[in-house]
Parts: C-alpha cells; sequence; structure tokens
C-alpha cells in the first residue's frame, strides 16, 4: 500500500463525527414558564398579605382622644366615628372619619391614627372665634365663617356685619386696621359694611366713624393721624365723626347745643 493511499485512509477514518444539538423548548414556551412562575409568586405573596391583613383587621373597641375641649365634647367626637369603627382596625377609612369630625361646629383640623391593637385615636384642634358675625354667627382667625348660629357668643369678641358672602372682605379690613388704631390708644368694637357698600366703624368709647364708600383705607389713615388727635380728650361728648369729606371731617356731638364741626370741603363721594 502507498503512503499516499494510506494517509487518505487515516484522514476519512480520523475525521470526528458530528453531534446532533440538543432539543431545547420553543422561546414562547420558556417565556410563558416564566411569566407562570412569576405570576404563581405574586398570587403568593399578594394571598399572604390579604391573609395578614384580614388577622390584623380585628373590630375597634377603643377610641382615644385628646385636644382642649373647650367647645367640643368627647362625646361628639366619639358618635362621628362611630359608623366608621365597625370597618375594623385595617379597614377604617381614616379620611371619612377625619371629615366627619372637622364636620362638627367649632373643630378646625382633625388627626386620625391607628393604636395597635384595637384602637383610633383622634386629635382635635379647636377654632378659634376672632369677631362675631351679624346676630350671633363667628368668624376665625382666617375670617371664615365657621358657626352660624352660636349659643354662647364671648362679649368681648369685635362685632363685624355686611352682606352675605362678604365675611372674609370684612374680616380682612378689620385686621388690617385693628393693630394699627390700638397703637393711636383706641380699639374697634364693630365693624359694619351696607348694602351700598359704605363702611362704618365703632370705637370701644361709643364714637361712631363714618368712612363711606369711596377711599376707605385713606380716610383710615386721616383719622388715625388727624381726626383721633382732635376729639382723644373729649370722646365721651361725641356721638359720631364723619369722615366722608376730601379735606376734613365732622364731628356730631351727643349734646345737640354743641355746633359740628365744619369742613374744608365736602368730597364728590355721595354717600351721605
Amino acid at each position: 500500500m502507498s503512503l499516499t493511499l494510506a494517509m487518505r485512509r487515516n484522514r476519512f477514518k480520523n475525521k470526528p463525527k458530528e453531534q446532533k444539538a440538543a432539543w431545547q423548548w420553543p422561546a414562547f414556551v420558556v417565556e410563558w414558564r416564566n411569566y407562570a412562575r412569576r405570576a404563581a409568586m405574586l398570587l403568593v405573596l399578594t394571598g399572604g398579605l390579604a391573609a395578614l391583613a384580614w388577622g390584623l383587621d380585628r373590630p375597634v373597641h377603643v377610641i382615644s382622644m385628646d385636644g382642649s375641649f373647650q367647645r367640643v365634647s368627647p362625646g361628639q367626637i366619639e358618635k362621628a366615628v362611630a359608623p366608621f369603627a365597625h370597618a375594623g382596625f385595617m379597614s377604617a377609612d381614616l379620611d371619612s372619619i377625619q371629615n366627619a369630625v372637622e364636620a362638627l361646629p367649632w373643630v378646625e383640623h382633625a388627626r386620625i391614627q391607628r393604636r395597635w391593637p384595637n384602637s383610633l385615636h383622634v386629635t382635635v384642634i379647636e377654632q378659634t372665634a376672632a369677631a362675631r358675625w351679624g346676630e350671633s354667627g363667628l368668624l376665625n382667625t382666617r375670617g371664615e365663617l365657621f358657626v352660624r348660629s352660636a349659643t354662647h357668643v364671648p362679649a368681648e369678641l369685635p362685632h363685624l356685619s355686611g352682606p352675605d358672602g362678604t365675611e372674609s372682605q370684612v374680616a380682612q379690613r378689620y385686621l388690617a386696621v385693628q393693630g394699627r388704631m390700638l397703637e393711636a390708644g383706641m380699639r374697634i368694637a364693630a365693624l359694619r359694611l351696607d348694602e351700598r357698600g359704605a363702611w362704618e366703624m365703632d370705637l370701644d368709647s361709643g364714637v361712631t366713624v363714618r368712612l363711606g364708600r369711596r377711599e376707605v383705607d385713606e380716610r383710615i389713615d386721616r383719622f388715625i393721624h388727624t381726626a383721633s388727635q382732635v376729639i382723644a380728650h373729649r370722646l365721651n361728648e361725641i356721638a359720631y365723626v364723619d369722615m366722608r369729606y376730601s379735606n376734613g371731617f365732622a364731628i356730631g356731638w351727643r349734646n345737640p347745643a354743641v355746633p359740628a364741626t365744619v369742613p374744608n370741603k365736602r368730597s364728590e363721594d355721595a354717600d351721605a
């Protein structure tokens, strides 16, 4: 056998056999199995959490509370919370409970908390009455009417009044002026806005200051810096000060025999 023939035989003899590729699942089947595995894990986790929540959602047996309780009673709060307490410790709707408590008169803000294992805690902040509105309404420090018919109105509160819907406007003017009046040694006992838009204020000395409809802020400035100094020593004799003049003011005396102050010039503001 020749050398060439031997080499050819060895070449074919030593050639490795091709191996068949291993069988694999189609790609979409593999992805489906992964999704199914994840869904099963999520289902188990959700079920575990639901079981835990069910175990924790025991009935509410205790409603605790704190606050100043000067105008709001614990009984009112308990009555407002009661319809929601049967839902359970975990399922009780805290937002709805908060809204129910804040709907009570004199309640400005409420905070509701869960306390383990079966308690709801209510913290109440009461409204602060800053002024009386109309006959028996009450305004808070933001000028909001929070009680329309109060059974008890503190006598020391200033008396504000005006058409419906003007509560905030009147309250804001009062707050803007009262500090300046106190600095000048006077105090506003009442502030009124009538249907025509004219303003009047009563001082605690009994003097009424007529401000009219126009240039109200300017007239208040003129009263504080000029008129108040003129009347300071005769307040008990004066019924009113009329500031509705462009260049002066008029004084109305309690004793009709005393002549009123003659203004320099009548204003064009026709709101006398």
